[in-house]
């Protein structure tokens, strides 16, 4: 077994070879001492042993490098590694960054140069931190594994749950070798395939693997089936199931909050963290992943503070996790179904029946892709179809054909990614233009890359297939023409979620929710309004219950602007609170 890896950066070559020199001379006979002169030079290092599968046990950066100081490297070299103690040398003058970059990057500790001898200065504080890394757990969810069939929308559902929840999993066809051996130790007996048994009513594939590798044959009788790393097996579970199973929290701590927050994209985790961070008891209740629409996104390069982009899945980690640190409570695969009013409390409905209530509310439920209407096409959702989901289908576009609908941002992101992988990206645009709707820089980024092909004005008006999506009709201005495609990525339009609320929440016609100055719009009191005061900016018809992000009417979609909103809603939430 390859010995753990300490990694050390600093731009100074000599002070670069003499950390190198002292860790080796301490620790070369556990560790391997990995050293870098520049702070890119040390990414590359770090992405590489990722890609190895190498053990980083700690990261030792200086604080003054050019392009990149130690503190944002550290940031970047996390989300390979975090669980490696992390370790900023800095000189006397950067004590302050240090500290900050305690919240920033979660820093472990930090040196101050020079720090000879090292017998007193610098091994005492690495012999911690190395005990420490060794007493963590460190063990993978990698040993989790997930059989299923290719065209199989419940397989499907199950790999983008654990995906977009940062569960890592091993993904295995039920009809390899190894596939076959883990349902024959389930106890999953194989059946003769049977496409009407096999079909659940409505004609949409139930979870069993019909036609596997192509139709017919020997298939097993259920799936997807997922191992956990004790052994555990779980058939077609639900998103609760499979949420308890893979260590998610699915049960709040206890029935009564100072704030519940619904919805975890960027909006609501943004309200999660300065809740929880500002002394409020906080839970975030979230229906499938946290990051929401965001989190699909392969690749942000316009949010502040990331000047090489960062991926949703990245954002959303780090945000969850800063949540965590606070003390907020995160439940997952929770779906809420009503909101009350109960004297001053404000009452939340599970969909189980259970219930919790809080002082406030805030609602960031955001909104969800619109179903595109083509006749045929709800058979292959799942199966051919996706509504986002590029990350977590993109490995198996690889030399094939895809075609994206979809004209905003998250379209244009979704086909960078997946022209990596594809042999070539049509990007079915509605409209005659992309300017209106996506920006700038994607647009540009579209331009130059010679595999993605834009095709204006141009609609998908139908599929079809033989129990996966095997051919689209497109609608131009030319007529209708057939084109063969397995693959169809739907990121268009926006339809709010706050169907669940009844009547309690003034909406406006399309669903979206008024808040604020939109509710006396038109000089009249908001509906069963029983204040003298008006509503805050973000607050809905009901006091004490606010909303941020994506579900509000007017907002701005980005998302920037919904963490913003989510951190405006809780300086409310304590004006409210103050006023009660």
């Amino acid at each position: 077994m390859e010995k753990p890896v300490i990694v050390t950066v600093d731009d100074d070559p000599g002070v670069s070879r003499s950390v190198a020199r002292d860790l080796r001379r301490r620790y070369g006979h556990s560790y391997r001492v990995v050293r870098a002169d520049t702070a890119a030079d040390g990414i590359a290092s770090v992405r590489e042993l990722r890609l190895r599968g190498d053990d980083v046990a700690a990261i030792l950066a200086d604080y003054r490098m050019p392009q990149m100081n130690g503190v944002e490297f550290l940031e970047q070299a996390m989300d390979l590694y975090p669980y490696a103690r992390r370790v900023l040398l800095t000189a006397y003058a950067d004590t302050e960054a240090a500290i900050q970059a305690i919240n920033v990057v979660d820093l472990d500790h930090y040196l101050l140069k020079p720090w000879d001898p090292p017998e007193e200065k610098f091994y005492p504080v690495l012999d911690a931190q190395l005990e420490a890394w060794q007493r963590t757990d460190r063990r993978q969810s990698d040993e989790l594994r997930v059989v299923g069939a290719r065209w199989s929308a419940p397989s499907y559902e199950v790999r983008d749950f654990l995906a977009r929840n940062q569960v890592p999993y091993r993904w295995m066809l039920a009809d390899s070798a190894e596939g076959a051996e883990l349902l024959a130790a389930a106890g999953q007996a194989a059946t003769t395939a049977d496409p009407a048994a096999n079909t659940a009513a409505g004609g949409k594939p139930n979870g069993t693997a019909t036609g596997i590798g192509g139709g017919g044959g020997t298939v097993p009788a259920r799936l997807p089936l997922v191992v956990t790393a004790d052994g555990t097996t779980l058939v077609a579970p639900a998103p609760a199931e499979l949420a308890q199973a893979v260590g998610l929290a699915t049960a709040p701590a206890t029935d009564f909050y100072d704030l519940i927050v619904i919805g975890g994209g960027p909006g609501g985790l943004g309200a999660a963290v300065y809740g929880a961070s500002e002394g409020l008891r906080t839970v975030m209740v979230e229906q499938h992943a946290s990051g929401g629409q965001a989190g699909q996104s392969s690749r942000i390069e316009n949010y502040l503070g990331f000047p090489d982009g960062v991926s949703g899945a990245q954002l959303a980690d780090r945000a969850r996790r800063q949540a965590l640190k606070f003390g907020a409570e995160l439940l997952s695969a929770r779906t809420v179904t009503s909101l009350e009013v109960k004297g001053q409390a404000r009452v939340v409905g599970f969909d189980d029946g259970g219930r919790i209530a809080a002082h406030t509310v805030i609602l960031a439920t955001g909104v969800s892709y619109r179903r595109l209407g083509a006749p045929g096409l709800d058979d292959f959702i799942g199966s051919g179809c996706y509504y986002g989901a590029a990350l977590t289908e993109a490995p198996e576009c690889r030399d094939r054909e895809v075609y994206i609908v979809g004209a905003a941002n998250s379209a244009g992101q979704g086909a960078v990614y997946l022209s990596g992988y594809a042999s070539r990206v049509h990007l079915i645009v509605r409209g005659d233009g992309l300017e209106r709707t996506m920006s700038h820089y994607l647009i540009e980024q579209i331009s130059q890359i010679p595999n993605i092909e834009v095709h204006l004005g141009t609609e998908v008006v139908g599929a079809e297939g033989d129990g996966h999506l095997e051919r689209i009709t497109l609608k131009d201005a030319d007529g209708e023409r057939t084109a063969d495609a397995e693959w169809l990525f739907v990121f268009i339009g926006a339809e709010p979620f706050t169907d669940w609320l009844g009547e309690i929440i003034e909406r406006d016609d399309r669903g979206f929710i008024l808040t604020g100055p939109d509710l006396t719009a038109d000089e009249n009191r908001p509906r069963n309004w029983p204040l003298r005061r008006e509503p805050y900016h973000l607050e809905t018809n009901v006091p004490g219950v606010f909303a941020a992000g994506d579900v509000r009417a007017e907002s701005i979609k980005r998302v920037a602007s919904a963490v913003g909103e989510g951190a405006m809603a809780v300086a409310l939430v304590h004006r409210y609170l103050e006023k009660t």
